[in-house]
């Protein structure tokens, strides 16, 4: 067959060598070959680099070899013909590992697009799912990118999901039907419940399946009319698998067999539900991946909004397939930060490119990726140019202003305190931004001076700035003021956890909220503003909550008992968190964070009053340190 215009035969000849394109028709790989780019990285250069945005582009090392590492440990060496990055490109999660050139190596680099269609093919989703299985294997015994350095156990804090029991990857409701319903019935079931297959439970304990595709293939080609049986177009019997089967090894078995749907049957002997490829395949591409990709495509304001409209199910799709917490929080921000880029670039298309660069700042939990549905969107905007240049500042908040509100359009109300990129306060040239928070840290008595350090030291570029946090990055000064420390480590003392003097929990006892419990507020906030206070202290700015834990703990900062004792509570107060507000989704709800502590189980309301003690009787120390100058 002949090679399509501008694909290099010995590119192609080289990539059908290896999966997954030597199970790709070869025509296919000619045109993922055409729009391949060459890199060449010299000996030790990072690739990417751990934690770093979401990797845009897939690698094959076509000469030399590259590291993957993960806190200073190699965790696997990719040789000739070895993909790598595509893990993160999937999922839409940062990196897990930094990818470095063990010698110097030659890479072929295939565009975003290309891999999508190439991963959408069974060819390229049986490499994904081995190659996820091969990858919790490998690390199992490691320091894996799951592992918390903390934890005396070595637990993994995130499991792969493609070692989820098959059963908490199923999404749709189980439809069934007796052998005797006629065809037209049985279709009608499975629409009115929106799901593609409908079970067919069968006298010697077996069952059957028909399928959407059956009803195409059966039915509508074979010309059987809706009143004839189902039995006539089902197959049977099924193949069952069992609940507690990894969902990565149940994708490849319906890759292998040629299948889409597989009853799933519990320890008990009953059918729970169907899975289907779509239900495994979710949770790493076809969630953050296909969405992001919509994004970007996106031609209007009202296409990013409508588009905008799928990220509550694909949390609350995330949240059923028992996906991290952390996970899912790290996802949803990845996906408001595409919102962002698109909204940027559709608003400097509208209203001109500025005659300088600048970057979107992503502020607070976003920054963070630590944003819950309940969140406003704080913003800055930082320029790289002339410090006072009012016509440079007025196109820039036009743009800044277009771009909130469109968030606002997409359900991303701004911050309520004025911590947006709308407000003339937060459009400033680098040099302003660095200059203003110099005088932070000299003097910061200064009016608003914490609360503005607050904000700025959690800033991420999410447009603009491909590498570093150049606004966050001032604050790196912070251990050279100890009054500065002192006051943030007072500020980290303002909220305080709702524990009651008779081991009870506190709550609101006026207003809409009486009788609930505030979950930001009272339990989130205050391990924030610790950790905020902790990982200033050891010169770390720009982080997320628990990585300022680790920070601060091997800075000395902090006691490895206290951090773990905060990163455990603000695991499980984020958890339920996140649990009450799906479930205020699924009711078509705006999410909150308050929590009825009538609602929990005894048992969730135990571990929170032991998790609200905890970060208490941590404040309460820091408090008798700072009284006493120790701190």
């Amino acid at each position: 067959m002949s090679e399509p215009p501008g694909a290099p035969p010995e590119l192609t000849r080289f990539l059908r060598e290896y999966p997954p394109f030597n199970a790709v028709d070869p025509e296919e790989v000619g045109r993922i070959a055409a729009g391949v780019e060459i890199e060449f990285h010299r000996s030790g250069t990072t690739i990417f680099s751990e934690g770093a945005e979401p990797v845009a582009h897939l690698r094959v090392v076509r000469r030399g070899a590259v590291e993957l590492v993960h806190r200073g440990h190699v965790l696997d060496l990719v040789s000739e013909g070895e993909m790598f990055g595509h893990a993160s490109m999937l999922s839409g999660l940062p990196t897990g590992f930094e990818a470095r050139a063990a010698e110097d190596t030659l890479c072929y680099r295939i565009q975003a697009k290309d891999a999508t269609q190439l991963f959408a093919r069974p060819a390229g989703l049986r490499f994904v799912a081995r190659s996820l299985l091969d990858w919790a294997d490998e690390t199992a015994d490691q320091d894996s990118p799951g592992e918390d350095p903390l934890r005396p156990d070595g637990a993994a804090a995130n499991p792969d999901p493609a070692q989820q029991p098959v059963s908490a990857l199923i999404r749709s409701q189980l439809v069934s039907c007796a052998p005797e319903t006629t065809i037209r019935e049985a279709a009608q079931r499975m629409t009115e419940a929106g799901v593609t297959s409908v079970v067919i439970p069968l006298p010697d304990d077996t069952v059957g399946i028909l399928t959407d595709r059956d009803l195409r293939e059966r039915v509508l080609a074979d010309g059987l009319g809706g009143d004839a049986r189902v039995f006539e177009a089902m197959s049977a019997p099924a193949y069952v698998v069992g609940a507690d089967r990894p969902g990565g090894e149940v994708l490849l078995e319906m890759l292998d067999r040629g299948v889409r749907h597989f009853p799933v049957r519990s320890a008990a002997g009953q059918i729970v539900g169907v899975v289907e490829d779509r239900d495994v395949v979710a949770v790493h591409a076809r969630s953050s991946f296909y969405l992001r990709r919509r994004i970007a495509r996106a031609e209007s304001v009202a296409d990013v909004v409508e588009a905008a409209r799928e990220l509550a199910p694909m949390v609350i799709a995330m949240a059923q397939a028992s996906i991290a917490t952390s996970n899912i929080l790290a996802v949803r921000s990845v996906v408001v930060d595409a919102l962002t880029r698109r909204l940027l670039e559709l608003a400097v298309e509208a209203h001109g490119k500025p005659p300088i660069a600048f970057a979107w700042l992503a502020l607070g939990s976003q920054a963070r990726r630590e944003a819950t549905p309940s969140a406003d969107v704080d913003s800055a905007l930082v320029w790289f140019g002339p410090e006072d240049d009012p016509a440079i500042k007025a196109q820039l908040l036009t743009i800044s202003q277009t771009v909130v509100d469109g968030l606002e359009r997409c359900g991303f109300r701004a911050d309520a305190h004025g911590a947006s990129a709308a407000d003339p306060l937060f459009v400033r040239s680098l040099a302003s931004w660095q200059r203003a928070a110099r005088s932070w840290i000299s003097d910061p008595t200064q009016d608003k001076a914490l609360i503005l350090t607050s904000v700025l030291v959690d800033s991420r570029p999410v447009w603009g700035v491909h590498t570093g946090t150049p606004v966050a990055d001032t604050f790196r000064l912070a251990p050279d003021s100890p009054q500065l420390l002192r006051m943030m480590a007072r500020l980290a003392l303002s909220y305080r956890p709702p524990t009651g003097f008779l081991r009870g929990l506190v709550v609101e006892d006026t207003g809409e909220h009486r009788g609930r419990l505030d979950l930001k507020h009272g339990g989130v906030i205050p391990i924030v503003d610790l950790a905020r206070w902790a990982g200033l202290a050891a010169s770390v700015t720009s982080a997320s909550t628990v990585e300022r834990l680790h920070a601060a703990t091997a800075a000395a900062k902090l006691s490895a008992s206290d951090a773990l004792s905060l990163q455990d509570a603000f695991e499980l107060i984020t958890g339920l968190r996140l649990r009450h507000q799906i479930t205020q989704l699924r009711a078509g709800q705006p999410p909150d964070d308050h929590v009825d502590p009538a609602s929990l189980s005894p048992l969730m309301r135990s571990q929170l009053k032991e998790a609200f003690r905890a970060v208490r009787s941590i404040q309460r120390q820091l408090g008798a340190e700072l009284s006493a100058g120790v701190r």
